[in-house]
């Protein structure tokens, strides 16, 4: 194929090197003409483990060249690759300038050219910024409409700095998020090879993907430190004790609680969470990650409840109350917050839960419920349908799948409020609401 690469910073002229030893032909397009000088002799502009040899090689053997001119490289090539810089702003947004110019000038040379071209977007930009920024400015540019007369993706990189040819050649995966089918089988072409999960999506999802990469790995070498600080503090070696960490690859790294829905709750965590908090506190030392984590926790269950008052009625029904699925543990649910907030605000509330059964509950459990939340068990009924007869709006409290087909049995003018995502299609529209999709 015949690719051109706009912006030969990092990501650009690591890219540019990879793409051409693959056997593609390859233009580097950047404004800077030492740098472009650098590579059309056979060097790298950037300092990089493996890179140099590449790049030298490709040059030698014509897969690779640098130049100023817009209107060859994109005249000259199927795909052009877009990794030029998008710097901070002094209050945090995105300097997206050097964005913006080159969609423009690629734009303009799109006017002139008859063949199918894709613009893929490698720069890290923020989700909408594909639909507000670049496919306008491409669209005003040409003359043209994306998806019909040119494709747009987005191809978010995820190389790091010392190991990026590694890491182009052995990615965790590889994110196509295309406006049509067209551009986006045309880009996974380049990727044919790759021993990786090839994931098509929308171009909005593949934007957010990358920050939520980004941000998770700053939260994780932030949320180790302050247990590394804790750990000294009381006399024990953080790194033994996160080696052990990371060795659970059941719970601690894994997809497990990796998924968006209500808040936690249960007899460990907010207790476990609350007294290490306490412990840092005690002996003065900050851990703003981990005492920021009740407090997020607190926001969910706020969430939940100004979304379930947001449905207009005051008869509700909750499906599933205690805090997991499965189990009759009412400790710390955040539901039962939920249900407790509704009932002073006046809310006719129906529960069904047919693990909490009055009957049935002992110890710690029974004692709770018959002395920390008594009025609960004067609200709770047999079956769901009886929960259904009453409510305007019904509330998924848990991820029982006995709620699943509720959608199957609402009638006219009920809403589901869902906590957990229990129904998989949420199209609905007017019947449904997720908490946080």
């Amino acid at each position: 194929m015949k690719i051109s690469i706009f912006g030969l910073g990092y990501v650009g002229a690591v890219s540019a090197g990879c793409i051409a030893q693959d056997g593609h032909e390859v233009i580097g397009v950047d404004p800077y003409q030492p740098k472009i000088d650098l590579i059309n002799q056979g060097q790298t502009p950037v300092i990089e483990k493996e890179i140099g040899e590449i790049m030298s090689k490709a040059v030698k053997d014509g897969l690779l060249r640098a130049t100023a001119d817009v209107k060859d490289a994109v005249m000259n090539s199927e795909i052009s690759l877009i990794c030029v810089g998008t710097p901070s702003n002094l209050n945090g947004s995105l300097d997206l300038k050097y964005v913006r110019n080159v969609c423009e000038e690629i734009g303009e040379v799109l006017k002139e050219k008859s063949e199918f071209h894709v613009v893929v977007a490698r720069s890290t930009m923020l989700p909408g910024t594909m639909k507000n920024v670049v496919i306008p400015i491409l669209e005003s540019s040409s003359g043209k409409k994306a998806g019909i007369d040119f494709g747009v993706c987005n191809n978010p990189e995820f190389l790091r700095e010392g190991t990026a040819v590694y890491d182009y050649y052995n990615p965790p995966k590889t994110v196509i998020g295309e406006t049509e089918a067209r551009g986006g089988e045309l880009l996974a072409t380049l990727y044919k090879d790759m021993d990786a999960p090839l994931i098509r999506t929308d171009i909005s999802t593949a934007e957010m993907v990358k920050y939520t990469d980004n941000v998770w790995h700053a939260l994780k070498v932030g949320f180790a430190n302050e247990i590394g600080n804790i750990s000294k503090a009381v006399g024990v070696d953080g790194h033994k004790v996160m080696d052990i960490f990371c060795q659970d690859l059941k719970l601690n790294l894994s997809p497990y609680y990796m998924k968006p829905g209500f808040a936690f709750g249960g007899s460990c965590l907010p207790k476990d969470v609350r007294a290490l908090n306490y412990k840092a506190n005690s002996m003065d030392i900050d851990v703003p990650i981990i005492g920021s984590i009740m407090p997020s926790n607190q926001r969910q269950i706020e969430k939940g409840l100004n979304l379930i008052m947001a449905q207009g009625s005051k008869k509700v029904g909750i499906l599933g109350f205690s805090f997991k699925a499965g189990t009759d543990d009412l400790r710390e649910s955040p539901i039962v917050e939920v249900i407790e907030r509704l009932l002073g605000k006046g809310y006719d509330v129906k529960l069904y839960d047919k693990n909490v059964n009055i009957a049935s509950l002992v110890g710690a459990n029974k004692d709770y419920i018959l002395n920390q939340i008594p009025h609960i068990s004067s609200l709770m009924m047999d079956s769901m349908d009886e929960v259904l007869e009453h409510a305007d709006t019904v509330v998924i409290g848990n991820g029982d799948n006995e709620f699943s087909d509720v959608l199957d049995r609402l009638r006219k003018g009920q809403t589901v409020v869902d906590l957990v995502r229990i129904v998989p299609d949420q199209s609905q529209e007017g019947r449904y609401e997720g908490i946080c999709w």
